[in-house]
This record gives structure tokens, C-alpha cells and sequence, in this order.
């Protein structure tokens, strides 16, 4: 397998979109990717903490981050 897909790989987001709805791709310490999607609370210290859907808070080490963007409201 080529290292193309890792080339298409971008965050597109900042701390200017804390209250949006995130999507948020993070490698785990295993290799893995693990996809987190919500609305970001806060953006400081180097740690992204994402609200889930069902209420959950996931808090994501900026250094794991590798793709990010904002995406559409959840619909009601």
C-alpha cells in the first residue's frame, strides 16, 4: 500500500472553531484510527475536548490529531 492516503490527510480546524461540530481522526497508541465526532468545547493546554452525541466528553491530545474539519449540524 502507497503513503498516498496519508498525503490527503488534513486538520482543517483551529481554535477559532471551539462551539462547531467537529469530525476529528486521532492515532491511537496502537497505530490505529479512531474517528471522534462532536461539538468542540475548548481548545487549550494542547488538548481538544469533543462532546459526543450521547453526552460523553472525549479529550483529544492535540499531538495525536492527524485529519480535523468542521462539519454540518447534527439534524434535530
Amino acid at each position: 500500500m502507497s503513503g498516498h492516503f496519508a498525503a490527503r490527510l488534513v486538520v482543517a480546524i483551529t481554535p477559532d472553531d471551539v462551539g462547531e461540530r467537529v469530525s476529528l481522526r486521532r492515532r491511537l497508541v496502537t497505530g490505529e484510527y479512531s474517528d471522534v465526532v462532536g461539538m468542540l468545547e475548548s481548545w487549550s493546554g494542547g488538548t481538544l475536548q469533543v462532546r459526543r452525541r450521547d453526552g460523553e466528553l472525549v479529550e483529544v491530545p492535540e499531538s495525536i490529531v492527524v485529519a480535523g474539519k468542521v462539519v454540518p449540524k447534527q439534524p434535530p
